[in-house]
């Protein structure tokens, strides 16, 4: 996530956000208002259709009728120009859960947000790698056959691998401690896995 958030109010001239995306190399900025909630966010997308209107066609109603979206070609202001409400992703969200809003909903960046809807950063998709996209299952899978199966062959109790957006939670004893934190050295580089909750435990008598 970048901390550093360039953004804009809702009165922002249109000369002023694309200055900023130009200056800033952002291909959206947030829209704040009060003490930084966000309230849309302008986008490329929404600067389009006021090019549309330089048309040659020399029949203005025609050229009017043509554009995609005529109330933003007329559009003089971020709060005019932005799409609300914005798609947001809270700061307690993982990597995985910012990685599938933005693959839903075909968007490259993400405001990041506290509970009051405040803006504390921006995730992008440069920020996130696909892997984080692979579905749980695969994950389980992979972790159980090339690391359980090999690490502990005969658990004292069975060893069971739960994964839940990309979290991995190993449970169960094994009667050999020590490769504990192999297991979980190796499952954490598993492609996908956003973080390990290891609760295995060994058994010393063995």
């Amino acid at each position: 996530m970048t901390h550093a958030v360039v953004a804009v109010g809702r009165d922002a001239p249109f000369k002023d956000v694309v200055k900023l995306m130009e200056q800033w190399k952002v291909s959206a900025l947030p829209v704040l208002e009060g003490e930084g909630r966000v309230v849309g966010v302008v986008s490329e997308a929404d600067l389009l259709p006021k090019e549309e209107l330089r048309d040659s066609d020399p029949d203005p109603y025609a050229q009017v009728r043509r554009v995609s979206d005529p109330a933003r070609a007329g559009a003089v202001t971020a709060g005019e120009l932005m799409t609300a409400p914005a798609i947001t992703v809270h700061a307690d969200s993982t990597l995985a859960q910012a990685a599938r809003i933005m693959a839903l909903r075909k968007v490259k960046r993400l405001p990041v947000v506290n509970d009051e809807g405040l803006l504390e950063g921006v995730v992008s998709r440069a920020d996130l790698l696909k892997v984080f996209l692979r579905e749980d299952n695969d994950i389980a899978d992979e972790i159980r056959r090339d690391i359980v199966d090999v690490l502990f062959p005969a658990p004292v109790e069975p060893v069971h691998v739960i994964v839940a957006e990309g979290v991995v939670t190993l449970t169960g004893k094994v009667s050999d401690p020590a490769m504990i934190p192999v297991a979980v050295r190796l499952a954490r580089a598993v492609e996908g896995v956003v973080d390990v909750d290891c609760r295995l435990s060994g058994d010393e008598a063995v």
